[in-house]
């Protein structure tokens, strides 16, 4: 909490001196005021806080969520909504933003201290699992001349593994599970990013959820690859039977 810089964006001065002063007696710093969206944006570049307090409800051409959004595209701050309202369609357009907090009109001192702890802590877990992941693709970039090793995360350790060992990699909602014979490795990761970093020569995508290691099919049974050693059954999509056949060199 201590030294956590908070821009407070409010167009009623009252509610802005109130939520302003709780800040003060809460330990934050208030590094800046705004009553417009524009405004807000402006105050968020020049001050960069640490986290933004917004109204949802702004007078003028640009509302709380328009310039969350922007502030959060242009400098990654996270924000937590003040607003009045809690209908169902200015909630459901607030969250589409992934706000970091939600507090509803009127709110105790407590309120704004727990929310911004939360929206804090859950910020800091967030540029972790981005360092970690840059930190990743690095190594990978760094192998690239090599190719033959690739560097995962397990329990909180890098490790370094054989390209060539990797059987298959799965899709699990926001992560991605690379498969060797006997170990599974889960990172925060999207398909798209780690077919990217593959050699396009040994792997493939065959399903939206797979990717493999074309030199581990055992045999292929329609609709399915079947891999060696491990007899995993993979399902073939069907916008992906054309490349396979093309790659395994079908008579």
């Amino acid at each position: 909490m201590a030294g956590t810089n908070v821009l407070v964006v409010e167009d009623e001065k009252i509610v802005s001196k109130d939520i302003q002063l709780s800040l003060k007696k809460l330990g934050y710093n208030v590094v800046g005021t705004a009553d417009t969206g524009e405004m807000a944006i402006q105050e968020a570049l020049e001050k960069r806080p640490d986290i933004v307090l917004m109204d949802i409800m702004l007078k003028g051409t640009m509302n709380g969520i328009d310039a969350a959004i922007q502030i959060r595209e242009k400098l990654n701050i996270p924000v937590i909504y003040l607003t009045a309202y809690t209908d169902g369609s200015t909630l459901e357009r607030a969250k589409k933003t992934e706000p970091h907090g939600y507090i509803i009109k009127p709110f105790k001192e407590v309120d704004i201290h727990t929310t911004i702890e939360m929206a804090i802590y859950k910020h800091s877990k967030e540029l972790e699992v981005i360092k970690e992941r840059d930190m990743l693709y690095s190594l990978v970039e760094g192998n690239k001349e090599e190719q033959g090793h690739i560097f995962v995360k397990s329990n909180s350790r890098l490790v370094k593994l054989k390209v060539s060992d990797i059987y298959f990699v799965e899709a699990l909602k926001d992560y991605v599970v690379i498969n060797t014979l006997e170990k599974r490795y889960t990172i925060h990761s999207t398909m798209k990013d780690i077919e990217a970093k593959l050699r396009a020569d040994k792997f493939m995508r065959i399903h939206r959820s797979y990717i493999i290691n074309v030199d581990r099919i055992a045999a292929i049974e329609q609709p399915n690859v079947i891999l060696e050693n491990d007899k995993k059954v993979i399902p073939i999509g069907g916008s992906y039977k054309d490349e396979l056949s093309e790659r395994i060199n079908l008579m």
